[in-house]
Parts: C-alpha cells; structure tokens; sequence
C-alpha cells in the first residue's frame, strides 16, 4: 500500500527538537522496518512508528481479529473483528499518516519467508507471544545480521530489548540459550495479560527502533528493561555474550531453513493433538472424559460439554486417579494439555486413547455457534 499526500506541519513537534530535527526525520523516511506480530505489542509499535514517519512498514500476521483482542489489539474496532489482522491494520495505518509505505503480509512467518522478507528491511520487531516464533526470529536476525528490537509480556510484566546491535551485539540466546521446557512458561492466551501492558511495551519497542535509527538518545543496546505494572517497579539488566549459546546458532542459511523450530520449542505432537472436528465427534462417544487443565478462574468458562476440572499443576499427583475408555485434554491454547496427555502416556494407565485439543479453546468452535 503506497504513500498519498504530503503534510509538512505533519512532524513538527519532533523537527523542533533538539538532537532531532529534519536530519533525524529524514533518516525515519529512508528506514524500513519489519513487525512481526500485529497483536499486543504490533499494535502501538506500528501506530507510533506510522505516526513517527518510518517510510516503509512491513507487518507479518497471520490470524484474524477476535473480540478477545480488542481489550489491548488498539488498531481494531468491533467492525474489524472475523478480518484479517495484516489488511485491517494497514489500513487503519495509512488513515493515520497516509505519506508512509504499509507493506502487509498475511501469511504464517516460516524459516523460508525469514530469509525471504528480512534481507528487505533495516530493523525487525519482534512482537510474538510464542517461544518457536521467538526463537526462529532471532537466530534469522542474527544470521542476516539485522537489529532485533524484542518485547514480551505476560500478566503484569514486560520487557524490552535490543539484540543483534552495536558494540559486542548480543541476542536472545545469549539471555535464554535453549527455549523452556512445554508449559513450563505460559503465554498471553494462557497466563492473561492487563491490556495497557502491552501499549506500554510495544511504544517503548517504536522509541527503542526510533533511537536506532536517528542515532539519537540511549538505547538498550545488550540490555534488558522490565518494568512490571502493578508495581511500577522497573530495572535494567546488562547482558553479556554467552559462549556456550554460539554453537546453538544456525551458522547458515540452509541450516537454519531445517531447524524445526516448533520440535525445538516442544509444541505439537500429531500423536496425541486432534483437531476441533474430531473433538466435537468424541463428544457425542461413550466413555470419554474430557478435562480441563486450566487454572481455577480461567476464562471463558464451560458450559457447552460435560468436563472435570484438573488444574495442570495438580495433575501429576491426580494421574492414577483417571480412569476412562479415552480422555481429552482440553487448555486455552492447546500447550498445557499437551503436556497433560504426554503426562498420562509416560505412566500406566487403564486409559486407551489420550487425546489433546489442538488450538485449546481458543480454536474450538461448539458446532451450536457455526
């Protein structure tokens, strides 16, 4: 989507800056800079970032807007929901500055469309919610040696970073050489987020990515910023190269286009994960017991199919107590209740079949609402 109109009071309150000035502006316009992620922390990022003047905006989603997103998804409105992310955003993007570039991309990021699309832009931002997408990111940038800005949240804390540049560049691995293990650290879907959190992490990743660029101000550069808002406690740490995480870095492109990220990170198992049609079809069956792994509180709440409740972190005790022909696993996003039927697999069981909801709750759709 291409640029229309020019508005030269448009910058003006940053062209009167001090350090900044039409020099920096100019710079914004020449930049190109890729969002991964047009969710929580892609929203304000490439709301400041238009708004700022970065001539070309690249953004690479996927999935389609959900009432669920709204709360902190800030470029979509109720009208936007069941659309495409990529195409609503740009173009909400250019109804705000209309003088950028917007480039969408609706497609699914892969190691492929990494070494496709990154080598096109200056800077990549990472505004994922997922430790394979994380991962493959990362090790992209760092074998095409692009700056990587990072955010993440979860409940009530955030951070930011910025990898793969300046001085002794670090990157992710260096923080976190191999990914946690499955459930181990739970995402947004899972663990909840309070929907300012993310405006707060994803403006902070359009600053970090603006300093980048014009050369202006302190960046975190080799640092990790976590600011937590229930506390307004925040905190900088410095990060240092990490030996032992070198090796663990695809040191070429075709190495890296065979790393099987999602093996990596421990999500998926077409042993046990079945999908949403199959799960409606074991409804109906005798014998089968469905149960819920989530937290007490979690929503949305049940009410559509007859299930237990067995929180995940009591499950391992509870696993000799499960007795039933077949037994579904269900979770929010399909990755505790993963866990869950690898959990039963590993022990005896009168149980025969053990199943998973793939997508969890989040991809379920109860055949009444279709």
């Amino acid at each position: 989507m291409q640029p229309n109109g020019n508005k030269p009071d448009r910058y003006q309150r940053q062209l009167s800056l001090k350090y900044f000035g039409a020099t920096a502006q100019e710079k914004l316009g020449k930049a190109k800079v890729l969002v991964i992620g047009a969710g929580g922390l892609g929203c304000p990022a490439l709301l400041y970032l238009a708004a700022a003047g970065i001539g070309t905006i690249g953004l690479v989603d996927f999935d389609t807007v959900a009432l669920s997103n709204l709360h902190r998804q800030v470029l979509y409105t109720m009208e936007d929901i069941g659309h495409p992310k990529a195409i609503s955003a740009a173009m909400r993007l250019l109804q705000l500055n209309n003088e950028v570039t917007i480039q969408p991309y609706q497609l699914k990021l892969t190691n492929n469309t990494c070494l496709e699309l990154f080598p096109g832009y200056d800077i990549i931002i990472d505004g994922t919610d997922n430790f394979s997408t994380r991962y493959m990111i990362n090790d992209a940038c760092v074998l095409l040696g692009k700056p990587l800005v990072y955010g993440a949240v979860s409940q009530y804390e955030g951070q930011v970073a910025i990898f793969n540049a300046g001085a002794d560049a670090v990157n992710y691995r260096d923080l976190f050489p191999h990914p946690p293990k499955s459930g181990e650290v739970l995402n947004c879907a899972e663990a909840g987020v309070l929907g300012v959190l993310p405006g707060f992490i994803g403006t902070m990743q359009a600053s970090e990515t603006i300093k980048l660029i014009t050369g202006i101000g302190e960046t975190l550069e080799n640092k990790l910023f976590t600011f937590n808002v229930l506390t307004n406690h925040a905190f900088e740490l410095f990060i240092s190269p990490n030996a032992a995480a070198t090796g663990l870095l695809p040191q070429d492109r075709e190495t890296f286009a065979n790393t099987n990220y999602d093996w990596l990170c421990g999500v998926g198992s077409p042993e046990f994960e079945i999908e949403p049609g199959f799960f409606n079809h074991l409804l109906h069956q005798n014998n089968v017991t469905v149960i819920d792994v989530r937290e007490p509180g979690e929503m949305p709440a049940i009410s559509a199919f007859v299930h237990q409740k067995l929180p995940l972190s009591l499950l391992r005790e509870k696993l000799t107590s499960i007795e039933a022909e077949t037994v579904v696993f269900i979770c929010q996003s399909g990755k505790r209740s993963l866990q869950a039927a690898k959990w039963l697999s590993e022990i005896r069981s009168p149980v025969k079949k053990i199943y998973s909801l793939q997508g969890g709750l989040l991809n379920w759709r109860s055949p009444s609402t279709d």
